[in-house]
């Protein structure tokens, strides 16, 4: 049966990187995991989820280095089993933040990670040794997004991004604002990501009983559910983008859009960690960031597209989102 879903091919490419002067084992790794081409030049611009994770597997494999060869040390094969191990006993969210960071730095030589709390806020400062912008691209989403697939997993929710700024430019797979959600910078002093500091007191809920499972499907738990491109969320995303806020769907339209019931449209929802809520709120962070970069409209106009009937409310809710006002972030990122 055909997928519905579809991540990057960058990303394939991104692993086999380590083989980019070894065509004839690079076209073993690829027809091994199920691909009919052999070389990722070969590839389409998405591929399959499952693909994706056999390349991953098989990589890990063949390398056994559970960090693809990123690092000039790497982590042997069961290095990520015995982090989880470790994490399943931490209390609470901030607490397994710091030690998956502590666990990390044990086989890990090129990375090194430092977490803030900055009021209402907490924010991973991470520092990549690499020279190279690709391998630092590469390097620095793969370990992000384990560190935070993981933390989401303990915490058996969702913990969305509220900022993320990165020290090199745009990569070119077009699943930024999935991944990093809606205020992301590239070409920055720094790399850091940044979230609402509330999530540091949330229960770890997870048991050794559901590390089995959760191993079992990696690398979909913890790295491919975050590339789902097609998914009912992002689907929901774009949905909402390409109207005006007046114009939104209620979620039933939506499903019937969708041609879904809408049990199982919530359902989806949930399985993907989002409520109906949570993805306009998304949007209209998305549409806000969007218009105070690219347009000269007054922040009173950007207000009313986004659903604000009142200037000041938008006020506030902006310095909740980002720490600063409107007028501070338009002239902060103001190009000219």
């Amino acid at each position: 049966m055909r997928e519905k879903h579809s991540i990057s091919s960058y990303f394939v490419k991104a692993l086999l990187m380590r083989f980019h002067d070894q065509p004839e084992r690079m076209a073993r790794l690829l027809m091994e995991s199920g691909f009919t081409v052999q070389t990722p030049e070969a590839l389409d611009d998405r591929v399959s989820p499952t693909l994706l994770a056999h390349l991953w597997l098989a990589v890990i494999r063949e390398l056994d280095d559970e960090f693809f060869g990123f690092d000039s040390h790497g982590m042997p094969v069961g290095s990520f089993a015995l982090i989880c191990r470790g994490l399943i006993q931490a209390p609470t969210v901030g607490n397994a933040l710091q030690l998956s960071l502590k666990y990390f730095e044990l086989f890990l030589r090129d990375i090194r990670c430092e977490v803030h709390v900055r009021g209402k806020r907490v924010v991973v400062v991470m520092h990549c040794r690499s020279d190279d912008e690709y391998l630092k691209a590469v390097v620095t989403e793969t370990f992000l997004l384990m560190i935070v697939g993981l933390l989401c997993w303990l915490a058996g929710r969702r913990i969305p991004i509220g900022r993320a700024q990165f020290a090199y430019r745009r990569p070119p797979h077009g699943d930024t604002n999935l991944l990093w959600g809606a205020n992301v910078d590239f070409n920055a002093v720094a790399t850091e990501i940044e979230f609402d500091s509330e999530y540091l007191a949330l229960p770890v809920v997870q048991d050794r009983k559901a590390l089995y499972t959760f191993l079992r499907n990696a690398p979909q738990s913890v790295f491919i559910r975050f590339r789902n491109r097609e998914g009912f969320s992002a689907r929901i995303h774009q949905r909402l983008k390409e109207c005006g806020y007046d114009d939104w769907p209620t979620l039933e339209q939506v499903a019937n859009e969708f041609d879904v019931n809408l049990a199982s449209l919530r359902r989806g929802l949930r399985r993907e960690g989002f409520s109906y809520q949570e993805i306009k709120d998304e949007v209209r962070r998305v549409v806000a960031f969007e218009l105070l970069r690219t347009t000269s409209l007054s922040i009173a106009d950007i207000a009313y597209k986004v659903g604000f009937r009142e200037p000041s409310a938008f006020h506030r809710a902006f310095k909740q989102w980002t720490g600063e006002s409107p007028g501070s972030f338009r002239q902060r990122n103001d190009k000219s």
